[in-house]
């Protein structure tokens, strides 16, 4: 099974790369397979990798749905 996580973009960076916000933690990220991504997008990422840009109403909601999850276990 594969998961890809909903993450705001904090900052981009040289070659593609973006510094992004996933649960709290900032990691880098490829940018590549994404056009127009700017500061305070959501991004799908998987592997290391933006795969698209997501409404940040729905990011919002699967970050909640994530975080009831957690709070569950």
């Amino acid at each position: 099974m594969c998961l890809a996580l909903p993450a705001q973009v904090q900052e981009l960076l040289p070659d593609d790369m973006a510094m992004v916000m996933l649960g709290g933690v900032t990691k880098e990220v490829s940018v590549a397979l994404v056009e127009d991504v700017a500061p305070g997008d959501y991004v799908i990422v998987h592997v290391g990798f933006a795969l698209s840009k997501l409404d940040p109403e729905e990011a919002e909601k699967t970050l909640a749905l994530f975080a009831e999850v957690a709070a569950a276990q």
